[in-house]
Formats: structure tokens, sequence, C-alpha cells
């Protein structure tokens, strides 16, 4: 994983709560992989699979997968796909 501004353990965090929100995306034919945690504390991710082109995968960003995170990792200030499709 290229991200490198974070440690092991921040990073152990992330993917453990992407973790719980996983079975849902790969159920529909999608998945998320980490990019990068900015400098403000914004983690960005890549929206893989179906989650890459569906309509809803803004939605599901902000209501499902954004949620999981901020929960497990309060540090987290956002979460932001480089390619999710915009709602509207």
């Amino acid at each position: 994983m290229a991200v490198v501004n974070v440690d092991q353990d921040f990073m152990h965090r992330i993917e453990n709560a992407l973790d719980q929100i996983r079975p849902y995306l790969e159920a529909d034919g999608g998945n998320v992989k980490v990019l990068e945690v900015t400098d403000e504390m914004v983690l960005k991710l890549e929206l893989l699979g179906a989650c890459g082109t569906c309509p809803m995968s803004a939605m599901t960003l902000k209501a499902g997968v954004e949620q999981s995170v901020l929960k497990a990792v309060p540090e987290i200030k956002a979460v932001e796909a480089v390619n999710a499709t915009p709602l509207g």
C-alpha cells in the first residue's frame, strides 16, 4: 500500500473499519482501495468494480463507507472517493 503519512496501527484501524462494510460492497460486485490520508486527515479511496460506475456510489460512500470509518477512526475528518459518480 502506498499510503505513507500514517503509521501501520492507524492504517490497520482504517482497514478494519472498511472490512466492516466490504461484504456489502462485494455483494454488489464492488470494493474500495485506500489511496492516501491527506495532511488534513481526509481519507481518499478508489471505488473498485461495480462501485466505480454505480450511480449510487456517492450515496454509498457517504452513508456506508464514511460512517463506518468515522465511527472507528475519529481522527479522520472526511472520506472522499477519487472516482465517485456525482449525485444528481
